[in-house]
């Protein structure tokens, strides 16, 4: 797989596309590892998933909303296998750890709260820390090199399939305005997009208060947004 000249190589641990699978992205030093939750118990075969590193898990609510929790670790698989006793949410983790082991406490905790931040930003995901990570102070030069390990971890958590740090409305208003489609009824204007992900409806948009007919899957949604407290 080739993306802005970076070669990503993806290897089936298990030779399962369900199992865990390792991420590796070439010219850097970082790994990730996807480990579903039901094949922690069974990592001890990765001797490097006891280094220090950062971690994010990710599932469902009861509505089918995503959910995510980002967390660091002096030792990924031990802390793993304690969120399997102590988080019923998630299904699956994406791990990130450094080849050589150089990740140190203050890195990890400057990863963590840059991650929550940019995941907070997105608001692609609904996070599951109770407070923001504290932010460790750390060297100029190790914050650059840090950025630019958040920067390939991106990448990498997109590849293994989660658009956390995705902001899709950011996407939505990067896009050319050509393909934008609008509807005026009832003196009601509402705006909105096709994407790579679906038809994305523009933030001012206005809807009719009156429900029409309409399939009852349609008014589900309506019914759930109003519930949450989205208002167009």
């Amino acid at each position: 797989m080739q993306k802005r000249g970076r070669k990503i190589t993806l290897f089936l641990i298990d030779g399962d596309p369900n199992g865990r699978i390792m991420c590796e992205l070439s010219n850097w030093s970082g790994k990730a590892y996807k480990i579903p939750r039901n094949y922690v118990r069974l990592s001890d075969d990765r001797e490097d998933l006891n280094n220090t590193g950062i971690y994010m898990l990710f599932g469902k609510n009861d509505n089918g909303d995503n959910l995510a929790y980002i967390g660091e670790a002096e030792n990924i698989k031990q802390r793993l296998l304690q969120h399997l006793a102590s988080k019923e949410f998630w299904n699956e983790s994406i791990v990130f750890i450094s080849k050589d082991n150089n990740l140190n406490k203050a890195h990890i905790k400057y990863l963590e709260s840059r991650l929550y931040d940019l995941a907070k930003e997105a608001d692609r995901y609904l996070l599951e820390n109770s407070s923001k990570p504290t932010k460790s102070k750390i060297s100029e030069p190790d914050q650059a090199e840090m950025e630019e390990f958040i920067d390939n971890l991106k990448l990498l958590v997109n590849t293994l399939g989660h658009k956390i740090y995705e902001s899709l409305l950011g996407k939505v208003e990067n896009d050319s305005v050509d393909e934008v489609f609008q509807i005026n009824q009832k003196g009601l204007i509402a705006k909105g997009k096709p994407t790579n992900e679906g038809f994305v409806v523009f933030k001012g948009s206005e809807i009719s208060l009156q429900i029409g007919a309409v399939n009852s899957s349609v008014i589900s949604m309506r019914e759930k947004f109003v519930s949450e407290g989205i208002r167009w």
